[in-house]
């Protein structure tokens, strides 16, 4: 089965061009597109995409609201990227902190796109995981965020789970961490299952962003 995007951006040329280079993969399926962030849910319950590629800064709803919108208000919602033309952001980190799974840059190659998609799509990997820790040390509260603490301090995460997580927040695979561990795959899956579970994280993203805003992992 392909994976299946919905395309969300008020420029047509940003939405043609990212169509035009996911439609030549043979395993990804673009199912439709919109033009502003207010359009997303209805498009998400009808089209049921697998990932939403959304642009994050768009004049009646913009993706930071939309994502917040969509993982509100629809069962078993789409992974979804936000695509923005800075890296270095705060628009794209608080779009993290609301749920998006990861970010795209505008000016990326074609092989980067279908990376991120395809990427994003299998939930083993963290995307951009250099760029997120430079966000959270840019934008994150580091360790002063006191309710995401208590989160942390609520999971009681075992110190293999704690280890996990922490091999998350570097960026490391389900696959490089059962390396690293010298575990199985499947070993590794159940954990990272788990400390999603205990942090209330719908992602590994979100726990990375948990992880960092606790002070449990120094995002520099």
């Amino acid at each position: 089965m392909p994976v299946t995007v919905l395309l969300v951006d008020d420029e047509p040329l940003v939405r043609a061009g990212l169509r035009a280079v996911l439609e030549a993969q043979p395993d990804i399926e673009v199912v439709g597109e919109a033009a502003d962030g207010a359009a997303v849910v209805p498009l998400v319950r009808q089209l049921r995409p697998d990932v939403v590629a959304m642009d994050v800064r768009m004049p009646l709803m913009d993706g930071i609201e939309a994502t917040r919108t969509v993982l509100r208000t629809v069962a078993d919602p789409p992974k979804i990227i936000v695509v923005t033309t800075f890296e270095q952001d705060e628009y794209v980190y608080e779009a993290l902190r609301a749920g998006a799974d990861g970010f795209l840059l505008k000016r990326a190659r074609p092989a980067e796109i279908v990376h991120a998609v395809r990427l994003v799509a299998e939930g083993e990997s963290l995307l951009f995981p250099a760029s997120v820790r430079q966000l959270a040390a840019q934008y994150g509260e580091s360790g002063g965020n006191h309710a995401v603490r208590a989160v942390l301090e609520r999971a009681r995460l075992t110190e293999r789970e704690a280890e996990v997580l922490r091999l998350m927040a570097r960026g490391l695979s389900n696959a490089e961490i059962a390396g690293r561990l010298v575990v199985g795959a499947e070993t590794v899956k159940s954990h990272v299952s788990a400390v999603l579970a205990k942090l209330g994280a719908r992602d590994r993203t979100q726990a990375v962003i948990t992880a960092y805003e606790s002070g449990f992992v120094a995002p520099g």
